[in-house]
Parts: structure tokens; C-alpha cells; sequence
């Protein structure tokens, strides 16, 4: 029953006995919730003479704010760039399948597909029950290079060169739920753009893309704020000009702008000594993302990714023919896990790369990926090995491994 000194007549929960992180720290405080938000427990007691009613004994383990994947195409044999009539029931399957995952909010994305796709499929996903809860649409296309088109299907592709802003929305149908918009900034009006899509609150990313590091910069001069996966389906590193990378140690970043950056450390896509490079140089910009497709928590066989049909070979994935990587089969945890193995990194860093920086680059960090003060409680807890043991969203158990 709930305290009868609890102000809201809403039971107060208490997590003990484990390492908090907060402030980029882990601590060894309890963490209080009521009403899915976390509490300050000096007012609970000062202010409300409050106390708790239910206490969980965390048994020394981690918690830490849930993950947040901004670049996630599907998995578990949903495709979010397939046509059809039953998206919604399958972005709630992908949403229940990840809590063991850890991944507490996610942004659905889709690749570059025909416009038919967008205007079926947008109004369908950006809504579900749930699972995971959905932190706006990635939309990966189809405004980028051809010659670092990676998996996205050459026939969709297309470019500014008519209407700029307007044949964007006439592309999409609707911006509605929409939160990133990646786009190769080398594109003529792709300035114009950026700006349109700023205005209005998109997230711009930069990415499959041959882009030099002037256009790179003049990109971030006008709003652009993310990275599509650094170092894939972008020109290499270059000593006299090192494009898109670049931006990570860039010194003309307008002041009090972070530019982020998203990495698929699975193992596959980026070599461990591309992760410290870029882990080293800029630590505070790096948002893992797992770019997982439909096959991730299936076995081996074909698959498809919007319009292509992706072979699924060990732990790689290909399009079906080539040997062009086509997103990934990881989960988030695996890639926390790989990350913090790979660099050396603290476990608070690894932990917040996959937490408060994205919530940083979608300007959600005062709700979602922190366990401060006010913060929704999204959170999940963890063995010393990063190994993901509950999850929580809003307080609300949603996954649980741990014994009762």
C-alpha cells in the first residue's frame, strides 16, 4: 500500500545497494522513483516527510540510464523499409524485443526507398504500443551520394536539384514524427535544406557521402548536428583533406555546438583501432548505434533492407551478390560491451555513449538519459560485465532476467 506520507498518494520505490550513474560518475547511492520519474530524495524526506514503499535490493549491481538507438532499421524479422499494411505491429514486436537489450527508446529508421514507402509506412510507425518507446524517425535518404549509396538502392536515389526543401517534403509525404534526416551535404541546396529541416526542430545528419571537410563545415554552419555511422559509406580519412571525419577535430565548429557521431561497433564495421581514433579525439560526440536490420535475432539466411536482399553470413551482412556491409545483426549491449573492450574507455563512458549522448543530439537529455533529479525513469540494470539484467521504463519493470 502507498505511504500515507507520500504527498501524491503514488507509491515511492527504492532501488538499493547499487552503483548509480550520475554526473558521469557511478556512486554508490539509491536511486527513488515515483510516478516514472526519479526523485530527490532530500525533499522526499526534508519537504514531504516522505518514505519508501517498496524496496529492491540491487545486490550491488549498475544502473544506469536506458539505451537510446537513433539508428536501428528493424530486427527480429521486422523490416521498417518494407510497404506494408502491418508496420505499426511490427515496430511494437521490435520495440518488446530489444528491452532485454537494454534499449529503452530507439529511432525507427528507414533507408532509401520510393516515395510510395514513405507514405505508407511514416504515418504507421511513428506511433506503436508498447515496448521501447519511439524517439522520432531516422530517415537515411534517399538524399545522398551514389557513390556511397552502401546498401541503399541506386533507383531511389535523388537529388535537390528541382525544388530543395520542397521536393524533400513532396518526397517524404509528411514530417510528422520525424527526428533526424541524414543527407549527403555535398548536394547542391543541400544548405538550403539543412537550414529548413533545422528549423523545424529535424536533427540533420551527415552521411553516404563524398563530401570535403569544407562542405562538411559549411554543413554544421547550417544546423547540421550528426554523423551517419563515421568512417562507412564516407571518404577515408585524408591527410590534406579528411572529409566528413574531419569534423571530429575541426576548428571552425561554430562555438557552443557539439557535433555527434554515430559508430557501429559490432566488431565488423569499424576496425578497434578506428574506434579509439575517433573515441581519443573527440570522446564527448560519440553515439553508439547498433544500424541493426531485420535479421538481427534471427540465424542465418536471407533477408531483405527496403529494396535489397541482404545475406546473412557469420556476423556479417551483406547485399545479396557483393560484399557491401548492409547494416548490421548486433544489439545494443553487444555493442556497449565491444566498445568498452575495444578503446579501454571507462564503464561510465561506454554506458553513456549509448545513453546521454543521443539524448544530447536529439535535445532530450533533461527527460531521457540521465538518472538526474526529474529524469524519466528509464533506466536498467547491469552485472560488472555490462551484461544487460532488467529493464525499466517509467519506473515499470519491463524485462527482467534476475531471479525472484
Amino acid at each position: 500500500m502507498p505511504s500515507n506520507n507520500s504527498v501524491s498518494g503514488a507509491p515511492i520505490v527504492q532501488f538499493r545497494n547499487c552503483r548509480i550513474l550520475r554526473d558521469h560518475k557511478l556512486q554508490w547511492e539509491d536511486l527513488w522513483v515515483r510516478q516514472g520519474k526519479i526523485l530527490n530524495p532530500e525533499k522526499l524526506f526534508f519537504d514531504e516527510k516522505g518514505a519508501a514503499d517498496v524496496q529492491v535490493d540491487c545486490q550491488g549491481r549498475i544502473i544506469a540510464p536506458g539505451f537510446i538507438d537513433v539508428q536501428i532499421n528493424g530486427g527480429f524479422g521486422v523490416d521498417f523499409s518494407q510497404e506494408t499494411d502491418e508496420a505499426r505491429q511490427g515496430i511494437s514486436l521490435v520495440a518488446r524485443n530489444i528491452l532485454p537489450h537494454g534499449v529503452t527508446s530507439f529511432c525507427p529508421t528507414i533507408v532509401t526507398s520510393p516515395s510510395s514507402v514513405y507514405y505508407k509506412v511514416l504515418p504507421q510507425i511513428s506511433v506503436g504500443d508498447g515496448g521501447a518507446g519511439r524517439a522520432g524517425i531516422h530517415l537515411e535518404g534517399p538524399y545522398i551520394s551514389a557513390e556511397k549509396k552502401g546498401a541503399h538502392p541506386e533507383h531511389c536515389l535523388r537529388s535537390f536539384s528541382d525544388g530543395g526543401f520542397s521536393e524533400l517534403l513532396d518526397t517524404y509525404g509528411t514530417l510528422d514524427g520525424v527526428n533526424i534526416v541524414t543527407i549527403a551535404p555535398e548536394m547542391g541546396k543541400s544548405g538550403e535544406v539543412i537550414k529548413e529541416l533545422v528549423k523545424r526542430g529535424i536533427c540533420v545528419s551527415l552521411g553516404h557521402s563524398v563530401a570535403n571537410l569544407s562542405q562538411a563545415e559549411d554543413a554544421v554552419k547550417s544546423g547540421a548536428s550528426f554523423i551517419t555511422h563515421l568512417f562507412n559509406a564516407m571518404l577515408p580519412f585524408h591527410h590534406r583533406d579528411p572529409g566528413i571525419v574531419g569534423l571530429l577535430t575541426s576548428d571552425r565548429i561554430p562555438a557552443g555546438r557539439t557535433v555527434y557521431y554515430g559508430m557501429i561497433a559490432d566488431g565488423i564495421h569499424t576496425n578497434p583501432a578506428a574506434l579509439r581514433i575517433a573515441h581519443r579525439a573527440h570522446p564527448n560526440g560519440l553515439v553508439l548505434v547498433t544500424d541493426a536490420i531485420t535479421a538481427m535475432g534471427l540465424g542465418p539466411g536471407r533477408h531483405t533492407l527496403g529494396q535489397q536482399e541482404i545475406l546473412i553470413d557469420g556476423l556479417n551482412a551483406y547485399v545479396v551478390g557483393t560484399r557491401t556491409l548492409a547494416g548490421s545483426i548486433a544489439t545494443m549491449d553487444m555493442c556497449v560491451r565491444h566498445f568498452h573492450e575495444a578503446t579501454g574507455c571507462t564503464v561510465e563512458e561506454a554506458l553513456e555513449a549509448a545513453s546521454l549522448h543521443p539524448a544530447q543530439l536529439l535535445g532530450l537529455q533533461h527527460r531521457k538519459g540521465t538518472l538526474n533529479f526529474g529524469a524519466h525513469a528509464d533506466f536498467i540494470q547491469l552485472d560488472d560485465n555490462l551484461n544487460v539484467k532488467a529493464t525499466y521504463i517509467a519506473g515499470e519493470e519491463v524485462w527482467s532476467s534476475l531471479a525472484i
